[in-house]
Formats: C-alpha cells, sequence, structure tokens
C-alpha cells in the first residue's frame, strides 16, 4: 500500500531545497513569494542560493545533509524541489527514511527529482507529486494553469486533466496507480533497488535534450527490460528540445516510439502535458487514476 501524505492547509511549511543542480536565491524569490500567498510557510535550505559546487548546489554531503534536515524536520509539510539537472543519484542511496516513513509528507518536483519520485513508490511506498518547480513561477509563470495545479494538488483537490486527440493514440479507458517521470532517469534506475514497478500502472514519460536515436534506444531499453509489459496504460509526453544527427534518424520521436508500441493493446495517448516546457501538469505518482483516450479527447482523473 502506497502512503499518501497530509495534505496541506494554510500556515503549513513548505520548504525548498536544491538536492540535485545550483539555484540562485534571486531565481526562486517569486516562487517563494507566491507560495506566502497561497496560505504557506516557507523554508529555504542551504543549498538554496548556497555555495556553487560547480555543475551542483553544494558537495554531495551538503546537499544530503539539506535534504535530510528537511525530510526529517516535524514542523515541514512538503518539500519543494528548486530545480533539477543532475545530482540526486549521488545522494539517494545515503538517504534515512526512517523519520519520513513515521511523517511522511509531499516532495516536489520532476527532471532529476524522478529519481526521489521512483525511490518513493518502489522502496519507501509514498506518494509524491511530478510538478513544476521553483523557475516555473517566473515571468508570469505562477498564475499558468500548469503552476495553479500544483496549488490545487497540494490542497489535495483530486486532478482531472483532458487533452486534444492525438493520430497515433490508441483508443480505451484504463485504471490504475500513476508511476513515471523523465525517461532517461528511469532508464538509468533499471537494476537499482529504485527501479520502477509497472505492471498493472499507467506510466508517463517525457524528456527534454536528447536525439532522436538517443530516446528510441532508451525507450526499447524500458521495453526489453519488460517494463512496458502488463501497463494499465501508457502517457507520452513532452519531448522537448530534440535533436536529430546529421544523418537523420529517419522518424520523429512519437513515430519511433508508436512503432515499439504497435504490439500492445492497452490505451496510449501523446503529447499529453507533462514536459520540460511550460506545459506541465502536477501529477500525484502512487495514486490510482484513470485514463481514458477516445476519438475526441484524452482525460486523465484522479480515482478517490
Amino acid at each position: 500500500m502506497i502512503k499518501i501524505p497530509p495534505y496541506l492547509k494554510k500556515g503549513d511549511t513548505i520548504a525548498l531545497v536544491c538536492p540535485a543542480g545550483f539555484l540562485s536565491l534571486e531565481k526562486a524569490r517569486t516562487c517563494m513569494d507566491t507560495l506566502v500567498t497561497w496560505g504557506y510557510k516557507v523554508k529555504a535550505g542551504k543549498t538554496l542560493g548556497g555555495v556553487q559546487q560547480n555543475y551542483f548546489s553544494g558537495t554531495d554531503a551538503e546537499r544530503l545533509a539539506d535534504l535530510q534536515a528537511m525530510m526529517d524536520d516535524p514542523k515541514v509539510t512538503a518539500i519543494l524541489c528548486g530545480r533539477g539537472g543532475y545530482g540526486v543519484s549521488r545522494i539517494i542511496d545515503a538517504l534515512d527514511f526512517k523519520q519520513f516513513k513515521k511523517h511522511p509528507k509531499w516532495i516536489i518536483g520532476f527532471s532529476d527529482i524522478t529519481v526521489l519520485h521512483a525511490h518513493l513508490n518502489t522502496v519507501v511506498k509514498t506518494a509524491s507529486i511530478h510538478a513544476p518547480m521553483a523557475g516555473a513561477f517566473n515571468d508570469g509563470g505562477s498564475d499558468n494553469e500548469w503552476v495553479q495545479s500544483l496549488r490545487k494538488a497540494l490542497k489535495g483537490q483530486l486532478t482531472n486533466y483532458s487533452c486534444g486527440a492525438h493520430a497515433l493514440n490508441q483508443l480505451g479507458k484504463a485504471q490504475g496507480h500513476l508511476i513515471g517521470g523523465n525517461l532517461s532517469l528511469l532508464v538509468h534506475l533499471i537494476g537499482t533497488a529504485s527501479a520502477i514497478k509497472t505492471k498493472g500502472k499507467i506510466l508517463f514519460i517525457e524528456d527534454i535534450g536528447e536525439h532522436v536515436y538517443q530516446v528510441d534506444r532508451m525507450f526499447l531499453q524500458l521495453k526489453r527490460a519488460g517494463l512496458l509489459e502488463g501497463l494499465a496504460g501508457l502517457i507520452i509526453g513532452g519531448f522537448t528540445d530534440m535533436e536529430d544527427t546529421t544523418v537523420p534518424f529517419g522518424k520523429n520521436v512519437q513515430a519511433a516510439l508508436a512503432e515499439h508500441l504497435a504490439e500492445y493493446k492497452y490505451p496510449i495517448c501523446f503529447d499529453f502535458p507533462v514536459s520540460h516546457a511550460k506545459e506541465n501538469y502536477a501529477l500525484k505518482i502512487g495514486i490510482l487514476h484513470e485514463l481514458t483516450v477516445s476519438k475526441a479527447k484524452t482525460t486523465l482523473k484522479e480515482i478517490s
């Protein structure tokens, strides 16, 4: 059974930490101010705008200590990661979840935070939220529907999203617990204790900045590892800033994935709004959802 952390109420505290890449305090200011207007207190971790260590927001030990402190702090109700990048894999095995299991709290983020989401789902058995991070609040982003979807999710509002039809969609309806995240990180976790288990679940994937052939290769690894077998349904999110080789691969990402999915009979949707772009709905990982892919549209709704 997956534990569901308490949803937030006014006056609760959200911690901001950077367990991977560096984020300046200035770039997080709008996020922090917005969370206060939502009725929450904000606690900034030492890695937010701290001493940058090359690519990272601090040394492995510093990032580990900061995240651990927020996980163990009884006054913190949720942890919003400032940004992704790379770095969670370097500290995941050293995290101590003893207190967290007794008093679970929402951990929020995407991209490299996929490692945390997967570990929370597979090892810790606790739900989490794949959602926009601090940078998404800038330049008016705090008012858009994607950031506002995080606000609703934190309050416990049942998620109910829809998007348009796609020519490559495979029609159908399915129920299952939601799992997924960044494709390259999900593949990276295969063979580790944090690897996701997908049988009977609704899987979602997205990625950024890869060559088409690399996405094709990673998706084949998911397939060969058996992670596409027995799915309840599959959600293909955004694949942004894709590149091609000098000699073209011959297909775009969507066509390449569709070719590998032709043998499966479960519902599949393409271009769902979960991505590294602005269009990035808050998704509750580990929670039961219903996916409906029809000729007119795709809907994904949380089941209470």
